[in-house]
């Protein structure tokens, strides 16, 4: 039995996995609100007591980069050690990694209904891959291929910084530039990056903002609320935000792709994505994608895809432990699935 965890700025969410012929079940999963909680250890513990079961080995993703089995979290003021989790659970192993590796840990044990394509490509299952995902913050992984599986490449890639590919995402760099500093590309694409173009439109772009969409994103959550009054064509002024937040996903996703050589394909996590599964489907996203000058060709052959299974982190969290985590002290390795 696998204890795994899937820890973002906004929401934790915990479950046991059992191990059984070289597949994965997930047993049961519960979800916490993470800013109600003071750390990691109390979450676990609340879940520990409404589900007994023993635990042979745990594993979490978690928001942040991962040193020596520490990690400070990146939006939650929580810090995160392997050593101290270990003795709290009473189990020999706990693995952390970074949460997008443990997303790219999970991509191989989904099945073909867990995605939704964006854009068709040939792509070549025995190279690499990449995994980017918006959410609370921005998210990035890759994997290499090893010449038998895929093994993923952590990184804090939306930390880099933020790179405008024309004269209106010019302005939003200058724009937030003044208020933040340095601007890496999260300050954009994310739930919060939502909302800084949203601001960006609103004060440059002199968009008006009605009353009542003041009222309403103020009372609200502001990228919940501007995605979905964009999806319903309720404001002009959100629906603009919305278009050139997917126009960056598109340009980043494309970005990420040359970094790793990801001609096996792009994978698009996170929660944001299955909400806006419509605009992202329609043209800007796979244009900014292939808008890479003299690499378009190479562009143009790889395959894009939205990951629906909102349990990817999970599932990738536990699946390390099938691969490379110890259980009762002895390298464990079982059958993969290949895509």
């Amino acid at each position: 039995m696998v204890l795994a965890g899937d820890i973002g700025g906004t929401k934790t969410s915990v479950g046991l996995c059992e191990r059984r012929r070289g597949s994965l079940r997930l047993v049961v999963v519960e979800s916490y609100p993470s800013r109600q909680y003071q750390s990691l250890e109390e979450i676990l513990l609340e879940f520990r007591r409404s589900h007994r079961q023993r635990i042979d080995i745990a594993c979490f993703g978690v928001a942040g980069p991962v040193r020596d089995g520490r990690v400070e979290t990146t939006n939650l003021a929580w810090l995160v050690d392997a050593k101290v989790l270990a003795k709290k659970l009473g189990v020999g192993c706990v693995g952390l990694l970074n949460d997008l590796e443990a997303s790219a840990w999970g991509i191989d044990a989904l099945q073909p209904e867990d995605f939704s394509p964006l854009k068709d490509g040939s792509g070549d299952p025995r190279s690499n891959a990449a995994v980017i995902s918006a959410g609370t913050g921005l998210g990035e992984a890759g994997l290499y291929w090893d010449g038998k599986a895929r093994r993923p490449i952590s990184s804090e890639g939306g930390h880099c910084g933020f790179a405008p590919r024309d004269a209106v995402q010019i302005q939003l760099l200058q724009y937030l530039s003044a208020e933040f500093g340095h601007v890496s590309t999260e300050r954009v694409l994310s739930g919060p990056g939502l909302y800084n173009i949203y601001r960006f439109v609103r004060d440059v772009g002199k968009e008006e903002e009605p009353a009542w969409l003041a009222e309403e994103i103020r009372h609200g959550d502001p990228a919940a609320t501007i995605s979905r009054l964009a999806l319903d064509a309720k404001s002009p002024l959100c629906e603009r935000a919305l278009s050139l937040f997917v126009e960056i996903y598109g340009s980043e996703a494309g970005n990420l792709a040359l970094k790793f050589m990801a001609t096996a394909g792009v994978y698009v996590a996170g929660g944001i994505a299955p909400k806006i599964l419509s605009k992202l489907k329609a043209p800007l996203f796979k244009d900014a994608f292939l808008d890479k000058g003299r690499m378009r060709p190479l562009m143009e052959t790889i395959p894009v895809q939205v990951v629906l299974n909102d349990h990817l982190g999970l599932i990738g969290a536990a699946r390390w432990t099938e691969v490379i985590g110890p259980v009762r002290g002895k390298p464990r390795r079982v059958s993969r699935r290949g895509r």
